[in-house]
């Protein structure tokens, strides 16, 4: 008898599903759910120009470790798309580190989301999506990849920001999102012009 009820369970999630077809003809849900979905496609536009960065990043993420390190550099972001996208160069030094990156943000009008895409200069890959959009100021983003063969949990917030100034923080999470370790903690100041 068990075995007929585990060969029923196997059948029942090896089969594919039902399809389910979106209701079309629904004229006045549709205005109303759009009305209250936040229209995000600018929520970037805080960040276009040439910034000085200050770069404080954990030498050892998810180790103990609590050694960090210090770099200064500039960051040029423009805008792509009338602001609906956007391309982000970074460039930080020390005596004995140089880190280039560049960031590709996509705005996607239907989810009402942002994707952040990252590469850097040493490998010449885009990295995993990370998602997310603004809420009340602050920007959130995450994603999923692997660090030292373990799956692990990313996060950007972008906080603090005026015209002349904002954060970025990265941290990493080990147990699913319980506890955020930061590990990259960018301080940004407008260059003056």
């Amino acid at each position: 008898m068990a075995r007929a009820y585990l060969c029923v369970i196997v059948l029942m999630f090896s089969l594919p599903g039902p399809v389910v077809r979106a209701q079309t003809n629904s004229g006045a849900a549709e205005p109303n759910r759009q009305s209250t979905e936040r229209d995000g496609q600018h929520d970037f536009d805080f960040e276009f120009g040439t910034w000085k960065a200050h770069l404080r990043r954990l030498l050892h993420p998810l180790s103990g470790s609590n050694t960090w390190v210090e770099l200064d550099g500039i960051s040029t972001v423009r805008k792509v798309w009338e602001g609906r996208a956007n391309l982000g160069e970074f460039e930080v030094h020390s005596p004995t580190t140089h880190l280039q990156g560049l960031s590709l943000r996509l705005y996607n009008p239907q989810s009402h989301q942002w994707s952040i895409y990252w590469a850097n200069s040493n490998d010449g890959t885009l990295g995993t999506p990370m998602m997310g959009g603004f809420h009340d100021g602050r920007g959130e983003f995450f994603d999923q990849e692997t660090f030292q063969g373990k799956a692990i949990f990313v996060r950007f917030v972008f906080s603090d920001i005026t015209p002349d100034s904002f954060r970025l923080e990265q941290s990493f999470s080990a147990d699913g999102g319980k506890d955020w370790e930061p590990n990259w903690i960018v301080s940004f100041t407008r260059e003056k012009q």
